[in-house]
């Protein structure tokens, strides 16, 4: 499992103040689902506020965090599940996510959460979608990464 050397997730953030969205493509609910609780979780323990906005599926998601980041945002944490099928558009769709969020978050100078995995079977999903039986907690991790990022970039901004 590629978590092992990971950051520690379940450590405590203050996140009081910071307000980030939630972004989640809808495809694969039971996975999007799990990474999402994830997510939720994390905010709340660190007191951040947050809101959820739902998207067809991982395509849409640099679009609409770059709209949530400019609209005040504080950090987005995008969640999406692409699983590899018999066709090259699982290349072309993993490449338009994580190519577009990280221009999003260059752009726009606030973290981006990168919740996005990219599977070659469901199975792989269910494992690192947070549930009592996974061995990971990618939406955990990846709101974990953004509430941390926009810490840092805002004791570097003063």
């Amino acid at each position: 499992m590629s978590g092992a050397g990971a950051p520690n997730a379940e450590e405590r953030i203050d996140g009081s103040g910071l307000n980030v969205v939630i972004v989640a493509g809808t495809w694969h609910e039971t996975i999007s689902d799990g990474l999402i609780a994830g997510a939720k979780r994390t905010l709340d323990a660190a007191g951040a506020t947050h809101t959820l906005v739902r998207v067809p599926g991982s395509f849409e998601l640099p679009v609409v965090s770059k709209a949530a980041l400019e609209a005040g945002a504080d950090a987005v944490v995008a969640l999406g599940v692409i699983i590899r099928g018999g066709t090259p558009h699982f290349e072309y769709v993993s490449a338009a996510a994580t190519d577009g969020l990280t221009r999003v978050a260059i752009d726009t100078g606030k973290p981006v959460g990168f919740g996005v995995l990219t599977l070659d079977d469901e199975a792989q999903g269910l494992a690192r979608a947070g549930f009592a039986d996974s061995q990971e907690d990618k939406g955990a991790e990846a709101a974990h990464a953004a509430l941390a990022t926009a810490l840092t970039l805002r004791s570097l901004r003063g």
